[in-house]
Formats: C-alpha cells, structure tokens, sequence
C-alpha cells in the first residue's frame, strides 16, 4: 500500500497511517480490533479507510462490531466482500492451513461480509474498486468464467448497500500500484462517489 499511500499524500494532501496485522496467525476480530487501536491512538476527527482484498473485509468488521466508530468512508480494492471461490478452495487443502491461516477463513469462507456488515453500508459511505485484468493465481484455483483481477472475481466485489462500485483495468497486485486506482480512491474519500468515464 505504499505507493497509494505515497500518492494520496502529494497529490491529494491526505494525511496517510499504513497499517499493517498477521493476517494469518491473528483471527478476524482480533485483526479488527488491532485496526481499531491503531486509529484511536491517532486521535482523528475522522478516518477513512483504504484496504486492498481482505484489509477491506477487515475494516468493514471493525466498522461491524463498532458502530459507533468515528466517521469516514472505506474504499474497498478487490475485497472478496461476498466470499472468495479461489479461498474457499485453498481452505480445502490440508496442506494449505498455515498459508490460509485464521483470517481468511473467517472472512471468506465460512461468513462473508455480505452476511454480516449490510448495516455498515447503511451508516457510512462504502466504495469499491474491482479490477477486471485476470492476472493471478487465484484464476487458476477458482476456474472464472466472468471477469475477475486474477484473485477474486468482479462479483465477488459486490456489497449490497455499497454506495458505489466500479471495475477498473488491473489486476489484484496491480491495484496497488496503480495511479488511477489511488485517484478513484481520493474521489470516493472527497465526495462519496467514484470518478466516472464521460
């Protein structure tokens, strides 16, 4: 996340934390309330919260299990929101558990965000970006037959409630080092809604 970082910060003036979790050895609520520590120790009127693949899923749970949270919006890049098939399948395999780790599953497999934050997009602006380029493992794991990024298909992106959604040209990876990726994203934190193509 450090060149989006780097660009929101020069060319968009935001203030910029990264934060960073063990997704495989840490659990999904502890993950979330780590993230919501970080942001506290801060002291901000407000944070708004950019998390690529399952950074998203893990703000909306720390925004789930505190809804009285400080105010702000969440950009999700490529975040599975409504589980993952290529997740799903490597949780499958015995000997994949300690790539997989805790996380993961919790937020993917066994309950998607779908199931569990509709009432987050119902108390704060939600956006996300999806990527359409199939560049990745997780092709190979899941078997698309729709658009995907390469890891997570376009309509495992799709939170009911999100106040905007929008499929740009990259891959999983890719999203992080993608200017216009990091544009969308500022759009989305300055006025709720994505830039669109005229």
């Amino acid at each position: 996340m450090y060149l989006i970082k780097r660009r929101l910060e020069r060319e968009y003036g935001l203030k910029v934390a990264l934060f960073s979790y063990p997704s495989v050895r840490g659990a999904l609520d502890e993950n979330a309330a780590a993230l919501a520590a970080f942001i506290r120790k801060m002291n901000p009127d407000a944070a708004h919260i950019v998390g690529h693949s399952l950074g998203g899923v893990l703000a909306l749970r720390m925004l789930a299990n505190d809804s009285g949270f400080l105010p702000g919006r969440v950009v999700c890049l490529g975040s599975p929101l409504t589980g993952s098939r290529a997740a799903t399948f490597l949780n499958s395999l015995v000997w994949a558990e300690d790539i997989v780790g805790k996380s993961v599953p919790e937020a993917m497999v066994h309950r998607s965000a779908n199931e569990w934050a509709a009432h987050v997009a119902g108390e704060r602006d939600i956006g996300v970006i999806a990527g359409n380029v199939p560049f990745g493992i997780g092709r190979f794991l899941a078997d698309f037959k729709e658009d995907n990024d390469g890891t997570i298909a376009v309509a495992e992106t799709r939170l009911p409630g999100a106040r905007d959604h929008i499929v740009l040209p990259v891959s999983h990876k890719g999203m992080l080092v993608s200017a216009a990726v990091a544009d969308q994203a500022a759009a989305f934190i300055r006025r709720g809604t994505f830039l669109k193509d005229p």
